[in-house]
């Protein structure tokens, strides 16, 4: 059995992610690729998209989400991604387990506690029907019905049983930070209903994107469980190989697999990105004390900066100055690289300001 090096599971990631140099892909073909981008915050997915696609223009990913090609929803890991609405169509039921699982959580469990949830879903879709809606109003309608209750929490409720799509403005670029949410009946959005689960599909796309991988990476990526008997009636259909710690990882049999001595680029990453939470062994792109770094944090989003293929830093935009915070030496040469491609970011955030780079010593 094949052994590949950590730093030739980083290249191949890279080349996989689109990452190694900016492609010519459209926007939508790069979102089918990825499967589904992270889009907990709306600016990100914007910086994601800039970070591989060779002329991205803000207004290449609102025109998706306004032509309904893309759809922006509540799917793996139960966090907000954005998916081509045809993949979102079986990529919802089959993360369905851990979106569900949100209600047995105290924040969802305390406050509907006693409430028929059957009924509370078809309340929601009733009123939903034929009609975009602000997550608020959605809340105060439920709130009439199911009185003495926690009007948001009645909404998101129904979120997580009734698959939804929020509206294009709730996506759209331009605020860093959550705004109002409009919410639509995912199958009169799309045009097309629901499909049943398909957990193989969900595999083959991840592996494309990620892989090689193994069983528990792909399961911390879509945040559901019991995927090791679907990987194994797979087998037949992948190359098997192990990384340098023994650990069995699987791969489709024609991705390519990059060299390990790759030359890449620096890049800058927005928080959640791809990359960086694709896997449950996060190694190949962040090394453990830098993970530990952002651990007490992570769920608020940390963008970072690749050097040399790995996490170097982080970085973040205060006003119209991209702040750059280095976790470890830069040489001479690196610097000037990190500076050049956050300029570059600079001018895509904000191209009318006259932002500056500043990297802490």
């Amino acid at each position: 059995m094949t052994e590949l090096s950590l730093r030739q599971l980083n290249r191949t990631l890279l080349v996989r992610q689109m990452l190694v140099e900016r492609v010519e892909l459209t926007p939508f073909e790069l979102v089918r690729h990825l499967v589904a981008v992270q889009g907990q915050e709306p600016n990100w997915p914007y910086v994601g998209l800039w970070a591989r696609l060779n002329g991205f223009r803000h207004e290449d990913l609102a025109a998706l989400l306004r032509d309904r090609k893309l759809v922006r929803s509540t799917m793996i890991r139960r966090t907000v991604h954005l998916a081509a609405a045809e993949d979102f169509r079986w990529l919802r039921p089959t993360v369905r387990p851990i979106v569900h699982a949100a209600l047995q959580a105290p924040y969802y469990r305390d406050e509907i506690e006693g409430i028929d949830l059957d009924e509370l879903a078809a309340a929601g879709r009733e009123l939903l029907s034929g009609r975009e809606m602000p997550r608020a109003q959605l809340g105060r309608l439920l709130a009439e019905r199911f009185p003495d209750r926690h009007t948001r929490r009645l909404a998101e409720s129904v979120e997580v049983m009734v698959p939804v799509v929020h509206g294009p403005d709730t996506g759209a670029w331009g605020a860093w930070r959550n705004r109002s949410v409009t919410i639509n009946i995912a199958e009169e959005w799309i045009g097309a209903p629901m499909v049943e689960a398909q957990p193989e599909t969900l595999i083959l796309r991840y592996l494309a994107a990620f892989g090689p991988a193994s069983v528990a990476d792909v399961q911390a990526w879509a945040g559901v469980t019991k995927l090791a008997g679907v990987m194994d009636g797979l087998r037949p259909r992948l190359h098997v190989f192990r990384d340098e710690f023994g650990k069995e990882l699987f791969d489709l049999p024609d991705a390519p697999l990059a060299d390990a001595n790759l030359e890449v680029p620096v890049r800058f990453l927005p928080a959640f990105d791809n990359a960086l939470l694709g896997h449950k062994d996060r190694r190949r792109v962040i090394g453990d004390e830098d993970r530990n770094r952002i651990a007490k944090v992570a769920s608020a989003g940390v963008p970072m900066y690749l050097v040399d293929g790995f996490v170097h830093g982080r970085w973040s935009l205060v006003g119209d100055t991209v702040r750059i915070q280095p976790w470890h030496p830069l040489s001479a040469a690196d610097e000037d690289a990190v500076h050049a491609e956050a300029q570059h970011l600079l001018g895509f955030i904000a191209p009318e300001a006259t932002g500056k780079v500043v990297i802490d010593a």
